[in-house]
């Protein structure tokens, strides 16, 4: 057996660090899983007692996946505040503890944000949505920077009772637009700019390039928060500077009385049609279930100093940079900057600067810094960290061994996790001090979560095997729907397998009943953890002028864990290459995001179709991957001789590219 084939097997069993003080042992947590299967009333009205509920609820699960009997309804009578139980109810005990450290983009631009003052900065802002008229079930869309002020603005949207949508800073004026005409939300909350690195992002600028873009024309005020100091224009009537509003108001709001089943908040997710989803999470499960999630999955206790690196404008932001740990009363870190500015050591300077005790982050910033050498990763020992988290991609093992082996110091148990946006909370993961520990493997089901592995006819995979991973029942951090698109949220997960929720990821499970993602089942690929539907990319390839049609699919990619490759047919049969190529990339960054750009764009006569006329995009993922020789029988192509063209073309671009 090779050394690779050995390290890809290795088992690390239970961590005994006696850093560790874990909830739940291996024994509990056998015991509490099969609870929450075979008798999910008694556990989940006993584990939602983790928040604090203004009527408590008298119903616990009412939950169907059948077509003609369609619905999901978790503590359906209870009523609550998602801002009450984040903020409002630790103020007896922990106005005084810090809720958030703030690390800015430079080095030594540090806050400290206790309760209380989150409490004043929470209501404040509030009470300037409520004078720009934004109530209860209004929608309100963010687009900012990682700082406190967008945290302060998502709970102060759950304090009245508005819906808050969180738009990624990095994506275009003109994906900015779309989503703000899916939900036609009347109010901007966004920044002068914000700061990655040695760059400036103008993010007021781009917010008012959208609203030039939008269709419907809802928006009416833009709330801009001065945090650069750049100079932008303010549209007199429709802008507003947030220091200047919250000179007019007191810190005293009183909060909504919510239904658990009342809209939180909506996240736009990729779509493999390529119109954005707008995934809608409601209050009272999502809340149980992030803050049950954030305590159990990473050994959280009072004293802990969490920092989960993720952006809030992606759902791991929302449930483990706001609302897990918020509920919880945990104090955690939030990092405006990269993780290689000003080198490659900030992550692990932050670290010990602020004695972080629990770590989450992603497989693409895991293998980012450990390309850039060892020697970052040494300066220190990390010696207050005791669990280390990933989330977003499947962790490879090598990237596996060497965050164990070289930030954990071989003490701290790696919490490898896999959920979805749409799921609300992390549903695959190991549990620290309770479970034995296999490097690129997901691990075990959360409580309430029953994984299947279908095959190709819908059949269930007993034991071991491979195929689509799909839930066959509900749990409370579950999406409720797509934001004004009921009809679409069954058919995109429930159609089909019936019974069934579809992740469409992949994945195997071994003797042991551990998983393994193998990767997304559809055309949405993950780059660096952000969804990224092919069918969008090619929307904005195909608006170039002289693009007659294009396809896109996924790559293997050592950093972003996938990448893009794009086929390209042209009009015309001229040259004109060079420049296309650097058009047809500006064009998906203004379209999408810089995120988006492929890889490679390869210029073809044409593309393996049927003769119906369907692209077959598993052959161009075959020659995009370098694998022609196990591309198998093209008689129903029709033109079988395409794949032998393209496939030169691709190995001549490699070789003119290396």
């Amino acid at each position: 057996m090779s050394a690779q084939k050995k390290q890809h097997d290795a088992l690390y069993p239970v961590s005994k660090s006696p850093a560790l003080k874990p909830h739940i042992t291996a024994k509990q947590y056998e015991t509490l899983y099969k609870q929450s299967i075979k008798d999910p009333t008694t556990f989940w009205s006993k584990q939602a007692r983790i928040i604090d509920w203004i009527k408590p609820f008298t119903i616990v699960k009412n939950t169907s996946f059948k077509e003609e009997d369609f619905h999901i309804r978790w503590f359906s009578d209870g009523m609550l505040n998602v801002c009450a139980n984040c903020v409002d109810r630790h103020l007896p005990q922990r106005k005084d503890k810090t809720a958030y450290i703030f690390e800015g983009n430079e080095p030594g631009d540090v806050r400290h944000i206790s309760y209380q003052d989150l409490y004043e900065h929470v209501c404040r802002f509030a009470n300037v949505l409520k004078q720009h008229k934004v109530q209860k079930g209004g929608v309100v869309t963010l687009y900012m920077p990682m700082i406190p002020e967008a945290i302060y603005a998502m709970l102060a949207c759950a304090r009245i009772g508005a819906i808050h949508s969180v738009v990624f800073g990095g994506f275009s004026a003109s994906a900015l637009a779309g989503r703000l005409d899916d939900c036609e939300s009347k109010v901007v909350i966004t920044a002068d700019g914000a700061q990655r690195g040695a760059k400036t992002i103008p993010l007021k600028d781009t917010v008012d390039l959208a609203l030039t873009q939008t269709e419907k024309k809802t928006v009416e005020t833009v709330i801009t928060v001065k945090h650069t100091g750049a100079t932008c224009p303010m549209k007199e009537g429709r802008d507003y500077w947030l220091h200047e509003e919250v000179r007019h108001v007191n810190t005293e709001c009183p909060y909504e009385e919510m239904n658990a089943e009342d809209p939180l908040f909506i996240l736009y997710t990729s779509g493999s049609t390529g119109k954005p989803k707008g995934v809608l999470h409601t209050s009272g499960g999502y809340l149980v279930y992030a803050a049950l999630t954030h305590k159990y999955v990473f050994d959280y206790h009072e004293e802990d100093i969490y920092w989960c690196t993720a952006d809030v404008g992606w759902i791991t932001g929302h449930s483990y940079v706001v609302y897990g740990p918020l509920a919880n009363g945990a104090t955690s870190l939030i990092f405006e900057g990269v993780p290689t500015y000003p080198d490659a050591a900030r992550y692990w300077d932050v670290v010990d600067q602020h004695k972080v005790s629990i770590f989450y982050t992603a497989p693409t910033a895991i293998r980012s810094l450990m390309s850039k050498g060892d020697a970052f990763a040494t300066k220190t020992k990390h010696p207050t960290l005791r669990v280390l988290g990933s989330v977003g991609e499947p962790l490879n093992p090598e990237a596996w061994q060497w965050y164990y082996n070289l930030i954990g110091q071989k003490k701290c148990p790696v919490v490898d996790t896999w959920w979805q946006t749409e799921t609300g909370g992390i549903l695959l993961t190991p549990l620290p001090g309770a479970m034995d520990l296999k490097p690129g493997s997901v691990s075990k089901p959360f409580f309430g979560i029953q994984p299947e592995l279908l095959n190709e006819k819908g059949q269930a995979i007993k034991r071991t095997g491979m195929g689509s991973l799909v839930m066959k029942d509900s749990w409370p951090g579950q999406m409720r729907g797509v934001y004004n698109d009921p009809e679409r949220f069954f058919k995109t997960y429930f159609s089909k397998f019936k019974g069934y929720y579809s992740s469409e990821d992949g994945a195997r499970r071994d003797k042991d009943g551990y998983y393994w993602i193998t990767g997304r089942m559809d055309d949405i690929i993950n780059i660096s953890g952000h969804r990224v539907g092919t069918a969008e990319v090619e929307a904005a390839i195909n608006t170039h002028s002289q693009v007659a049609e294009s396809a896109v699919v996924g790559i293997p990619h050592s950093i972003k864990g996938e990448g893009l490759f794009a086929f390209v047919i042209l009009k015309s049969g001229e040259d004109v290459l060079y420049v296309f190529k650097d058009e047809v990339l500006q064009t998906i960054g203004k379209n999408i995001g810089s995120f988006a750009k492929p890889e490679y764009i390869v210029i073809v006569p044409g593309l393996p179709k049927t003769r119906s006329g369907k692209i077959m995009r598993r052959l161009l993922r075959k020659i995009a991957a370098g694998q022609v020789a196990e591309i198998g029988d093209v008689s129903t192509l029709a033109d079988p001789r395409i794949v032998d063209k393209i496939s030169e073309i691709v190995v001549r671009t490699f070789k003119e590219n290396t």
